[in-house]
């Protein structure tokens, strides 16, 4: 008997009744196991059975501390950030708010802005190049700019909602609010995908996405968290908890929940905002200790 597990043949069985450990080792995810019997008196007779593997990986939680705070427009329902050169550039959510913005990072001055349809809710945005890539949510279109003037120069269609993005090596990175992460060409062909887990299940509602260090972070939808990922297995490394990072005197009715991830490679520097937040925050983040 041969068992099989996902397209890879996990053992061979000579005797029966039989016992066998198999190893999972590979991406979390729902995997298939197959068990195939050979007799001489009789065909192949063939069980497959569906299991859901969980990353093996413990996470580790992350603690942040302010090391400064910036402006942010209040008016900005933040749907992705990056940074570049001293400007962020910020995608914007919400059908007749929806934009694309350049923006002075120490003053949150906008420097140029580019508005979308009224009909479409903006999504993710992401640098790759020399160009800007913003996703929308579920009109399954997505737009391609130059980054020095924010001229539209190409629209990318995808199959999925549109919600993070981010850009790794020359591919970028996208999240469709559930465990997902999608990889893609400059022309939005998909090359691969991964499946989200912890230790616990599946990790989905990904959102706004940023590469940091090889890593990839994701906020958390509807919770203060960002979660970082392997992005080759899809295992969650570790939580940072950003509880109460905007004080509460700052927020009014209209505030809305943590999103947007910007890394400044070059001098090292994290910033983190939400959704019609008053400011935007540079942090860095340290291992809670364990006893």
């Amino acid at each position: 008997m041969q068992v099989w597990v996902g397209s890879r043949l996990a053992r061979t069985l000579t005797t029966i009744p039989a016992m066998a450990e198999l190893d999972m080792d590979g991406n979390p995810g729902r995997i298939s196991v197959r068990a195939v019997a050979y007799s001489q008196a009789s065909r192949p007779q063939t069980v497959t059975l569906f299991i859901n593997l969980a990353s093996d990986i413990t996470p580790v939680t992350y603690r942040y501390r302010v090391v400064k705070s910036y402006p942010h427009d209040r008016r900005a329902y933040t749907q992705g950030l990056v940074y570049d050169n001293g400007f962020f550039y910020e995608g914007t959510g919400q059908q007749g708010e929806s934009s694309l913005r350049k923006v002075e990072a120490e003053t949150g001055k906008v420097i140029s802005q580019v508005n979308l349809d009224g009909s479409l809710f903006g999504e993710g945005v992401s640098l790759l190049g020399d160009f800007i890539y913003q996703l929308t949510w579920t009109s399954k279109v997505g737009f391609v700019y130059e980054k020095e003037t924010l001229r539209q120069v190409k629209r990318i269609y995808y199959q999925t909602q549109g919600w993070g993005l981010a850009t790794m090596g020359d591919s970028l990175v996208m999240s469709d609010g559930t465990n997902v992460i999608w990889f893609l060409d400059a022309d939005f062909n998909v090359l691969s995908s991964v499946d989200v887990w912890d230790n616990k299940g599946v990790v989905d509602n990904l959102n706004e996405l940023e590469i940091i260090d090889g890593e990839l972070w994701a906020n958390i939808w509807q919770t203060d968290r960002i979660a970082r990922i392997d992005p080759h297995t899809g295992k969650v490394l570790g939580y940072v908890e950003l509880n109460n990072l905007l004080p509460r005197e700052e927020r009014d009715s209209m505030t809305d929940v943590l999103n947007g991830i910007a890394w400044d490679a070059e001098g090292r520097r994290l910033f983190v905002t939400g959704k019609y937040w008053s400011r935007l925050f540079e942090i860095t983040v340290s291992p809670v200790s364990r006893n």
